[in-house]
């Protein structure tokens, strides 16, 4: 079989560009997906984890929201700002227990590049508005001091070997 060169071309399509209309389908999609991957990472994050099990632990809040204290939807949205790289974090999330359910807030920061956290606010906010405070007064962990830096070694597991010897 052997085709001509001089062969009249095929017609084109008029509605050969019909994908161009899931563009916005896809975009959705995408954007969601994102923003849901990004939610999931911050709930599993140390600082949920920690702050959920400090709230299950709290007299205050068992006092207000029950016993079995979970988070309020069986797929968390975390509000706010998860930043531990730079220092910040401030983040709110539901939460439920047998009684009551609520918002939890936690607010902490870090000074230096080296420094601390330092814990500003930890409230539950109730459903008929009433704002706990969990804090009580001041900093849990702004006891603790750093010890000094025991001197890094070369070798396996080292996070800054000292290259010069």
């Amino acid at each position: 079989m052997t085709r001509r060169a001089d062969r009249e071309l095929p017609d084109i399509p008029e509605n050969g560009m019909k994908w161009v209309r899931t563009i916005p389908i896809f975009l959705v999609i995408l954007i969601s997906s994102t923003l849901g991957i990004f939610n999931y990472q911050k709930s599993s994050s140390s600082v949920v984890s920690s702050t959920m099990y400090a709230l299950r632990t709290s007299p205050k809040a068992r006092e207000h929201l029950g016993e079995e204290i979970y988070f309020k939807s069986q797929m968390p949205w975390i509000w706010g700002e998860m930043n531990m790289l730079h220092g910040k974090i401030d983040i709110h999330f539901a939460v439920k227990g047998q009684a009551s359910s609520g918002t939890m807030r936690f607010k902490s920061h870090r000074l230096g590049r080296q420094g601390m956290f330092v814990t500003t606010e930890w409230s539950l906010e109730t459903e008929d508005g009433q704002k706990i405070d969990l804090l009580d007064g001041s900093d849990p962990f702004q006891g603790i001091e750093m010890t000094e830096e025991e001197p890094k070694k070369v070798g396996r597991g080292s996070y800054a070997p000292n290259l010069s010897g």
